[in-house]
């Protein structure tokens, strides 16, 4: 294979997908066909989650756990709080230990299936198209009411269409518990709804005199749909437009406890006419009629092939698989392709592919800690195992855990965010705990770099492998290597 081609199919493989397995580069062909080819490709899930709750699973669960909490409270009303020791002697609630006991399986289940796939996956560049997507619309679990659910909207919302059309993502995502459960849209009630009447009337009737509060307009999902998810911050929208879009977003909710007791409740998401702000709305200058779920439905398809949101796509992909500052003309010509094509997700990631600046010298991007430990599995051939506290646990020590960016605007794609002193010194850690994972027999850690590396590996580099001491250290050397330390 000729440099060149041997360049782009490094660029394909650790840039574009999840990291270049032993051998990979050599194999790959023509990269922008292998690229594009994934594209045509369902992200394979290697069957990792069969077994899993979904959403609606957990709702029933959820619903559950409060009827036992409640119980619980009943039985100690007048009572000190009772605690148990746990396992560092540190006094536990029991409420919270109830909690692990019906949910921690499945969590540890959740985030074990995402190692496994990370480092098996065949179809890495569609694998790294969702997690881009999932960290677009973040959802951050130390907000407690979204915990449960960050992992299968991924699975349910994102997966499904990452190959259609960004509107049915984008329906799809907001109307998850994740997203109504994480910006607070399933308190959100027109102010002059019939439940919020039903409410005041119900108020003015208390004979305390004492104040309650009154229901109303939650505007976080709102703001965050137009200023994340779809327009961006730079789109000329107006507060005005967003009170008026979360008006047309009440309704938005989920089935109670009581229903989702009853056999007929399909989905993990409900719309309540009772609670939907009656009348039209206008946004962006353009009035919608008040269509009781619909209205919503419809101001977000409009967003979803607005001249904005396919900049703001274009910049957002284009900077994650490009570089920090990805140049103007790339990002053009991805948002032109999106809007030609009506707001289909392969168009945009065509024109991301076919470009000529996507495969340039110069194209690199740091890897994060996410990315550097799950092309650490890959290079090394490394069983996660179903244990993902290991891997979790060097993720939180490095700053990005798993599903906690703590801000719907997501982790941070820019290099200057990652390398300071004392993260690189952890990543040099990281490396070495990698590299005793490593199986030791027939392990060469110079083929190794140059058959997970390829072309850019620097003469430097393959000194110091050459010096080591032992094969483990080596591979600690090539893990901390600037090469492996970027996606170039």
């Amino acid at each position: 294979m000729a440099t060149a081609d041997a360049r782009r199919a490094a660029s394909a493989l650790n840039r574009l997908g999840l990291g270049a397995r032993n051998g990979e580069i050599a194999a790959l062909g023509d990269a922008e066909s292998w690229a594009l080819g994934q594209l045509r490709q369902r992200a394979d899930d290697l069957g990792v989650f069969a077994g899993l709750p979904d959403s609606l699973d957990y709702l029933r669960k959820e619903a559950q756990l409060q009827q036992q909490r409640r119980a619980l409270k009943r039985e100690e009303a007048g009572q000190p709080a009772p605690t148990v020791p746990g396992k560092d002697g540190k006094p536990v609630n029991p409420l919270a230990r109830l909690y692990a006991r019906m949910f921690g399986a499945d969590l540890r289940r959740e985030a074990s299936a995402r190692w496994r796939l990370a480092a098996r996956s065949d179809t890495p560049l569609a694998e790294r198209l969702v997690r881009f997507w999932s960290n677009h619309f973040a959802v951050s679990v130390d907000k407690g009411p979204a915990r449960l659910y960050a992992a299968p909207m991924e699975r349910e919302a994102i997966r499904p269409h990452l190959n259609g059309r960004f509107y049915d993502m984008l329906l799809a995502v907001e109307q998850h518990p994740a997203m109504l459960r994480y910006l607070d849209q399933a308190q959100s009630v027109g102010p002059d709804s019939p439940l919020a009447e039903r409410v005041d009337r119900r108020l003015a009737r208390r004979a305390d005199g004492q104040p309650a509060r009154k229901l109303g307009l939650n505007e976080n999902l709102a703001r965050e749909i137009m200023e994340l998810h779809t327009l961006g911050v730079g789109a000329h929208y107006t507060q005005t437009d967003v009170t008026q879009f979360a008006r047309a977003l009440t309704g938005w909710s989920l089935p109670l406890p009581r229903e989702l007791e009853q056999d007929d409740v399909q989905r993990a998401f409900k719309f309540r006419p009772f609670a939907h702000e009656p009348g039209s709305v206008t946004v962006l200058g353009r009035t919608y009629a008040d269509d009781g779920e619909n209205q919503a439905k419809a101001i977000l398809a409009d967003f979803a092939v607005h001249p904005a949101t396919a900049r703001h796509l274009a910049t957002e992909l284009a900077t994650h698989c490009v570089s920090d500052t990805p140049p103007p003309e790339l990002v053009s010509a991805m948002a032109q392709a999106y809007l030609a094509s009506g707001g289909m997700l392969p168009a945009l990631y065509a024109a991301l592919l076919q470009h000529p600046v996507t495969w340039a010298p110069q194209a690199r991007k740091i890897r994060t800690p996410q990315d550097l430990l799950v092309a650490g599995l890959r290079a090394g051939a490394i069983d996660p195992g179903d244990k993902p506290q290991p891997w979790e646990g060097f993720l939180m020590r490095l700053g990005q855990p798993t599903f906690m960016p703590r801000s719907p605007a997501g982790y941070t794609d820019v290099a200057a965010d990652w390398v300071a002193p004392d993260a690189l010194w952890k990543r040099v850690q990281v490396g070495e705990a990698l590299a005793e994972r490593v199986a030791r027999v027939g392990l060469d850690p110079r083929a190794l770099a140059a058959g997970v590396i390829g072309p850019v590996l620097r003469p430097d580099t393959l000194t110091a492998l050459a010096r080591a001491e032992a094969p483990e250290q080596a591979v600690a050397l090539l893990f901390a290597s600037p090469e492996f330390q970027w996606r170039v």
